[in-house]
C-alpha cells in the first residue's frame, strides 16, 4: 500500500545536518497518525553526507536514499525525488536544516482542505545574512511581477503539492524556484503560508550571486518566453 505522505529532500554535501533534518521531519510526521516514506535525495555529495543518508534509513525504515552518480544539481535532485514518491500528497523540505518541519501540519490542512493544489512557505522572518534577505526580496518581486506566480517566496523550499502537481514539471535550471510558476501556467491552485526559519547550523551555503541573481534570471526569462508561447490550459 502506498503511503499518504512522501517526504522528499535533497541534499548535497550536509554532512552534520542529515540526521537532525530527518530526525526531526520523522518525529512530525509520525505525529500525524498517517503511513509516510521520506526519500533522501544525496546528489553526488563528496563528504559523508551518503553514509549518514545510509544510517537515517537503517535508523528509521520509512527511509529511503536515493544517490545520484553524479553532482546533477538540486533542481535534478529534487526532481528525481519527486518522481520517485509514492504518497498522494508530496512534502519537500531543504537539507541544510534551516526549514522547520513543525511547519508541515500546517501546510498539510491547508493543502488537504481542497482549496490549493500546491501550498508554500513564506518565511516572513528569514534568518539569513541582510544582503541575502535583500537580494531575495528584490528577486521574488521580479519574478512574480514576471512570472504571476503572486508567490512572495520561491525560494523557501518548505512546500506540500498533490501528487498530480508533478505533471506540470519538467527538467530545467532552477526548477526548485519555477515550481509554483510552473503550477500557475498549468492551472492548479497555489497557496502560501508563512513559515519558520532556522540560521544554519552545519556547512555552507551553495549560493552565491551566481545562484541568486545571473542564473535565476536568465532562467525566469527562458520560462517566461516558454510560458508566452504556450496555449493557457
Amino acid at each position: 500500500m502506498n503511503p499518504r505522505y512522501s517526504l522528499v529532500v535533497p541534499f548535497h554535501n550536509e554532512a552534520g545536518n542529515v540526521i537532525p533534518v530527518v530526525a526531526g521531519a520523522v518525529e512530525v510526521l509520525a505525529s500525524l497518525g498517517q503511513p509516510f516514506e521520506a526519500v533522501l535525495v544525496d546528489d553526488g555529495s563528496t563528504d559523508a553526507t551518503g553514509e549518514e543518508i545510509a544510517a537515517a534509513a537503517a535508523r528509521w525504515p520509512v527511509c529511503r536514499g536515493l544517490r545520484l552518480p553524479e553532482r546533477l544539481g538540486q533542481a535534478a535532485a529534487l526532481l528525481a525525488g519527486l518522481q520517485s514518491a509514492r504518497g498522494e500528497q508530496i512534502l519537500t523540505m531543504d537539507g541544510d536544516g534551516q526549514n522547520d518541519p513543525r511547519d508541515f501540519p500546517a501546510l498539510l490542512a491547508l493543502a488537504e482542505s481542497g482549496r490549493f493544489d500546491l501550498v508554500c512557505g513564506w518565511r516572513v522572518d528569514r534568518r539569513d545574512a541582510r544582503w541575502r534577505r535583500l537580494a531575495s526580496r528584490v528577486a521574488n518581486a521580479v519574478r512574480r511581477a514576471v512570472l504571476g506566480d503572486r508567490v512572495h517566496d520561491a525560494g523557501c523550499q518548505l512546500r506540500v503539492m498533490r501528487k498530480e502537481v508533478r505533471a506540470a514539471l519538467r527538467p530545467m535550471e532552477l526548477l526548485q524556484t519555477f515550481i509554483p510558476a510552473l503550477a500557475v501556467a498549468a492551472g492548479l491552485r497555489v497557496g502560501e503560508l508563512p513559515v519558520g526559519h532556522h540560521p544554519r547550523r552545519h556547512g555552507r551555503s551553495k549560493y552565491g550571486p551566481a545562484q541568486l541573481w545571473w542564473r535565476p534570471a536568465a532562467a525566469m526569462l527562458r520560462l517566461r518566453w516558454e510560458l508566452w508561447r504556450r496555449p493557457p490550459p
